[in-house]
């Protein structure tokens, strides 16, 4: 097979039909998993009972309100069940518009309308993913890799599959990173030119039309949730670095002052204002209703700014302190929870999420084995790929450290913009399934790694390393299959859900 794969690669039409029907493979693929029989269970899976509802509050009333019914009324088809009172929400609107997005679509009575956006945004960030991968390896083949390893990973099935806001946080981002990589190309491709026409030129450049769309796809990412912040700060940095040490390479005069000052100023005008107005732009509908919670605080007595911040509007003076109140939760959240885990396990799996579970004794609703049946969703990766990836990881950090390789920087940029700052936090409650803010950074770690391995290996050796990752990639496809019912909700024998908990930690 291995042969037969690189006869097609190497024959220019062979290599046109792949680079076609490879991509479009695993997009289906990919839609395939995530869209199988999505509208079951229908039933609010974990954090469901709160955004999906408050999505459809929010698609009627411009903000989030308190529900009266049960969620047995609203699972079962009345979701009117809400008044006008203001719910005290923690997390920005604009994951809860993508959902409402798809509930007023299909209709908020079925299941399928609560999970069809977090669906549709988890087959574009496989096609994005793989978008990514060909910019940074240069090899169809490889993105394919890519696309594949995360089209068939179960960590982001499930958020693919669950009304959950980080998906939709996971593609923002991602899509933001896919942005700086042409902004990147742009930039280094304006320097050298204007360098190779004028010797002394060391000016700035504004026209920069990805890095305004970064901006926005960062603003986007901050509204759905917080820690978008942090890849904004992340990219931001690596611009001024990266833009300051290409004018080093291209030895334009006076590279550090133009760099570390004139464009580092216009590479923060371009980004943070426009994140920020595009971030603000997901609080539309708080701020031209006026029963969102903290709504009219402002307009309270002796409440109101002063002096130099006086000339602000109300509705904004509010919103700020609505902010004010969400971060104070936010960093005081302490509550103990069965799920909970720390962010030194996520890369290693320790603690996944168990987002629904049923059991069914013998004798009842179908159910015809002795042990009983289990319905299960758990938020967990396919073990090959997270530990492969977690060892490629380390991999990577071991190289950089001695090549300072620009490829292995990126990804480890991802990486760290969207897994480090939770060590601030390990105290707070947070769960495994938060990772999947910087799964695709992993994905990348691993297929560098694989090609890396590949690209060291000659004549006989090379094959047997081909052979090697590709008995690798059938594993891992393989073991998805196997995973599959507990990522899904297929109703299975107990005996057959207690096989996939390898870890006694994942019960």
């Amino acid at each position: 097979m291995i042969a037969k794969i690189s006869a097609m690669l190497n024959n220019p039409r062979g290599r046109k039909l792949f680079d076609r029907l490879g991509p479009l493979a695993v997009m289906l693929l990919a839609a395939v998993a995530r869209f199988y029989n999505l509208g079951y269970p229908r039933a609010l899976v974990f954090d469901e009972t709160y955004y999906v509802k408050d999505a459809w509050t929010l698609s009627h009333l411009g903000y989030e309100s308190v529900w009266t019914a049960e969620n047995a009324k609203f699972e079962a088809g009345d979701v009117s069940g809400f008044n006008q009172f203001a719910s005290f929400v923690v997390h920005p609107p604009l994951g809860k518009w993508l959902i409402a997005l798809g509930m007023n679509l299909f209709g908020a009575e079925h299941a399928f309308s609560w999970r069809v956006s977090t669906a549709v945004f988890g087959v574009l960030a496989v096609a994005l993913l793989m978008l990514v991968a060909k910019l940074l390896l240069k090899s169809t083949l490889w993105s394919v890799v890519a696309g594949l390893l995360f089209a068939i990973d179960g960590h982001a099935i499930v958020m693919g599959r669950t009304g959950l806001l980080d998906n939709f946080l996971m593609f923002f981002v991602l899509l933001a990173f896919y942005f700086l990589l042409r902004d990147k190309t742009q930039v280094t491709a304006d320097l050298s030119r204007r360098s190779e026409a004028d010797p002394r030129f060391n000016g700035v450049i504004w026209r920069r039309p990805w890095l305004l769309a970064m901006g926005i796809a960062l603003g986007a990412a901050c509204g759905v949730k917080w820690s978008g912040i942090y890849f904004i700060a992340a990219f931001g940095l690596y611009l001024v670095i990266s833009e300051t040490l290409t004018r080093r390479r291209l030895r334009q005069p006076d590279w550090a002052l133009a760099g570390l000052t004139g464009q580092s100023l216009v590479t923060f005008l371009l980004l943070v204002p426009v994140s920020f107005l595009a971030y603000l732009s997901t609080w539309t509908g708080w701020l031209i209703t006026r029963g969102g919670y903290d709504r009219t605080w402002a307009e309270g007595p002796d409440r109101a700014f002063t002096g130099l911040l006086s000339w602000v509007p109300l509705n904004l003076q509010s919103l700020w302190h609505y902010h004010v109140d969400a971060y104070a939760f936010h960093v005081g959240l302490h509550t103990p929870h069965s799920y909970a885990s720390s962010p030194l396990t996520w890369l290693y799996l320790l603690r996944p999420t168990s987002f629904y579970y049923q059991g069914v004794e013998y004798g009842k609703s179908g159910c015809e084995e002795v042990m009983g049946c289990s319905s299960a969703i758990t938020a967990l990766g396919n073990p090959l790929i997270w530990w492969g990836a977690a060892t490629a990881l380390l991999y990577l950090v071991y190289r950089w450290l001695r090549t300072r390789d620009s490829t292995i920087g990126l990804i480890l940029l991802g990486i760290a913009a969207g897994y480090l700052p939770w060590m601030l936090y390990l105290n707070r409650t947070v769960f495994q399934f938060y990772a999947i803010a910087f799964e695709p950074w992993l994905i990348l770690a691993l297929v560098y790694a694989l090609r890396h391995y590949l690209q060291l290996q000659r004549g006989f050796y090379w094959w047997r390393a081909a052979r090697q990752i590709a008995f690798g990639l059938g594993a891992a496809v393989a073991i998805s299959v196997f995973y599959y019912p507990i990522w899904s909700a297929i109703s299975v024998p107990y005996w057959f859900w207690l096989s996939h908990m390898w870890l006694p930690t994942w019960i």
